[in-house]
């Protein structure tokens, strides 16, 4: 089995017919193997997503919980299932986003070291009122402006994809984890409110 970690490229589908409100599969780049499934939990609060090795739900790898009930500009801690470890967090730009989505990747002591961002502001525009007919592209970069790599929607009018891809991260700078955690964070709350 490979280890769900260690790749440059993924692809993440949203699942299709489920009772929790957001639950996704997590392949590798050409889809034959599922590495991860990620569920978030129903009934809660603060909102909160688990990332397992698979459908089982058997093995945690990570939470990812927010830490306010209610907030457009929520802080979301992602953390190692397994060991508690924090691993960061992911911090959604509310008055920025309503014209071009934008996140800060945070450091475990709170420090902006990266944004994930929405490519291009007239784009995103087109987007907010054609909605999903023009795919969805987050550039992630440092605060240095150094490129991790990109979130790009695939246009299929039927099944949310995303394929992420670390690539051009060659220093290994974003943790895979805390840069999947991300990943399943955003596609859920910006999913949401398309």
């Amino acid at each position: 089995m490979t280890d769900p970690f260690s790749l440059e490229r993924y692809l993440v589908r949203r699942k299709v017919f489920t009772l929790v409100r957001s639950a996704f599969h997590v392949y590798d780049a050409d889809m034959q193997e599922v590495l991860l499934y990620a569920q978030q939990t129903a009934f809660r609060l603060k909102e909160e997503f688990f990332v397992y090795r698979d459908e089982s739900k058997s093995e945690a790898l990570l939470r990812i919980k927010s830490r306010q009930i209610l907030d457009l500009a929520a802080t979301y801690d992602i953390a190692d299932a397994r060991s508690n470890e924090p691993l960061g967090a992911a911090r959604r730009k509310a008055l920025k986003s309503i014209l071009r989505d934008e996140w800060e990747i945070l450091d475990t002591s709170d420090q902006v070291v990266g944004t994930a961002r929405e490519d291009s502001t007239a784009l995103a525009l087109v987007r907010r009122v054609v909605s999903n007919l023009v795919p969805q592209r987050y550039d992630l970069a440092t605060t240095d402006g150094r490129p991790l790599g990109f979130f790009q929607q695939r246009f299929n009018p039927f099944v949310f994809q995303t394929e992420l891809n670390f690539a051009e991260d060659e220093d290994g700078l974003l943790d895979r984890r805390l840069g999947l955690g991300l990943a399943v964070c955003m596609m859920a709350i910006e999913g949401r409110q398309k």
